[in-house]
């Protein structure tokens, strides 16, 4: 038997107490866990499942989350109006919190009926309101959310944000009564519903927030009602979620997911040879050709997009000149061809998969090029290059590929560049800031199949664009591209903006597409690959 606590141990202490303890007891595989307050529970073998996160959830609270790892656990946590079926596809939509949903008014207006009966875990009865305080925290600026740009489609949203209106009543959604939820968009959106699969728009219990303030998340203190709630949380090693034996669906068949928190992909793919692990999310792309031929190795396309952005505000990269010199060096061919993971060279901003992606719309890779380019931005002969910071959260693949650029610019322009990594809360923090790196490497997974989803990320508004460069000719290009419902000119209006993104402004650079792979314990049924990389456990089972 396994045994954790409080008590704080690295990753050598788990291993040999596992194997202590399953010595112990001829092998056991079940697990003692103390929970906050001293309760002993026990999660036995054949009711638990075991993945990896990358890293620590850098936040539990749905409202302010953005990254992959915190969305990975909320989205076992909590339920929002809609949801994706991920057993199809095309990812349709599915029936959540509301039951039905239809459009007037050409679509400008949106009408949802909420479910009945549903319950948060502690017993108090879900309703509208907690909608529309959820939708007024994510937009109300104090709160910090790095997605309130989510809910700009709705009227006067954009403006509540911007504290142009104080006035929530002025925003676009109020209940007609406690089950039926109307929202009003600045223009009409056919694709309205997918944002509020989004878990920042799922609702929220401000007198849990109100009383338990900063540690509302904490096991002991946060309320939920997905078809999973969080037990345990022992920080950056382990995070433990139990069935939601009160959830308004279908309950899950795995009562229990333990999600450990490992930075280094190779020492995840060794738990998970040793049988300790059920499910990877990051393999090591050294790996892939060795793992591909196994029975537990998934593989399929996936909508990301993983890029390098500048920091504009600050030189060398407030010249444009120098951010297309930069742009024109990096040989991406070569650089996936290093990596050989599967990964696809990008060089558009709109991945693979949705409309209006076109492979060729960036700046071509040509030294000549990049050359002139950064004569054109004033360097050369007696104007050395500044000191360059390329910075990237901890993880071998980040490392690689840093590594890669870091040579293919000392080559191709003679610059060098100094690598930095941190933990990814450290360097979530350092990106807030224009004088920790001069490049930073970032990705984004899509949220729905739209590539407004994309193009948003660098928007003036977007609170995801971490660059500083903000251009209103680009960000009245994405409004209308939302607003478009012409299929023909909605592909032309992105064409437009892509070329002017990545071949004008160049705040940014597309790197690589990675292909979604994942290792899947052959204990676990009813998993289903898709496209947007989110695999939840209340859709499988193990077999006994």
């Amino acid at each position: 038997m396994k045994f954790f606590s409080s008590q704080i141990w690295g990753l050598l202490g788990l291993y040999c107490l596992l194997f202590l303890l399953s010595a112990c007891v001829g092998g056991s595989q079940d697990t003692l866990v103390v929970l906050p307050g001293g309760e002993k529970l026990i999660l036995k073998d054949s009711e638990t499942a075991n993945a990896v996160t990358a890293s620590e959830p850098p936040s539990l609270d749905w409202t302010k989350a953005s990254d992959a790892e915190s969305t990975w656990v909320m989205e076992h946590l909590m339920d929002g109006l809609v949801r994706f079926n991920l057993a199809d596809e095309n990812l349709s939509l599915m029936p959540a919190l509301a039951t039905d949903w239809r459009h007037e008014d050409a679509g400008k207006v949106w009408i949802f009926h909420l479910r009945k009966g549903v319950q948060w875990t502690d017993g108090v009865e879900f309703k509208g309101q907690q909608i529309v305080d959820a939708w007024k925290r994510l937009l109300n600026p104090r709160t910090g959310a790095n997605a309130a740009n989510y809910l700009y489609p709705l009227k006067n949203a954009e403006k509540f944000n911007q504290q142009k209106i104080k006035d929530f009543s002025q925003v676009g959604v109020s209940l007609l009564d406690d089950y039926t939820l109307r929202v009003e968009l600045e223009e009409p959106m056919a694709f309205f519903p997918m944002l509020l699969t989004h878990h920042t728009t799922f609702p929220t219990r401000l007198d849990v927030i109100a009383k338990h303030g900063d540690m509302w998340t904490e096991p002991q203190n946060i309320v939920t009602l997905g078809s999973y709630k969080l037990i345990y949380w022992h920080h950056d090693s382990r995070l433990i979620i139990a069935r939601n034996e009160n959830y308004w669906g279908k309950k899950p068949k795995i009562k229990n997911v333990v999600f450990y928190m490992i930075e280094k992909s190779s020492t995840a793919l060794r738990m998970f040879d040793r049988g300790r692990v059920d499910f990877i999310k990051d393999i090591p792309s050294v790996e892939v050709n060795r793992l591909k031929s196994r029975p537990e190795f998934h593989s399929r396309p996936g909508l990301r997009l993983y890029y390098y952005g500048f920091k504009v505000k600050k030189p060398p990269f407030n010249n444009v000149w120098a951010r297309r010199a930069f742009a024109h060096a990096i040989d991406k061919e070569e650089l996936v061809k290093v990596l050989g993971g599967g990964q696809y060279p990008m060089n558009s901003w709109i991945p693979y998969g949705l409309f209006a992606h076109n492979n060729q719309t960036g700046l071509e890779f040509s030294v000549e090029k990049a050359k002139e380019a950064l004569v054109k931005a004033g360097y050369g002969g007696e104007k050395p290059f500044p000191k360059v910071v390329l910075g990237f959260n901890t993880e071998e693949k980040h490392q690689r590929v840093a590594e890669n650029i870091q040579a293919q610019i000392k080559k191709n322009l003679g610059i060098s560049i100094e690598l930095k990594n941190e933990e990814w809360k450290t360097y979530l923090n350092g990106l807030k800031s224009d004088s920790v790196y001069n490049i930073y490497r970032l990705g984004w997974v899509a949220d729905y199949a739209d590539p407004h989803n994309f193009m948003e990320i660098l928007a003036s508004y977007s609170t995801n664009n971490r660059t500083g460069w903000k251009d209103s000719r680009f960000d009245e290009m994405v409004k209308k591209g939302v607003a478009e419902t012409d299929p023909d000119k909605r592909q032309s209006i992105y064409e437009n903006a892509e070329k002017y993104l990545l071949r004008e402004q160049v705040p940014a650079i597309p790197i690589l597409t990675d292909v979604n792979q994942v290792l899947v314990s052959q204990r676990l049924k009813g998993f289903h690959g898709n496209s947007l990389d989110l695999y939840l456990f209340q859709d499988m089972e193990l077999s006994p």
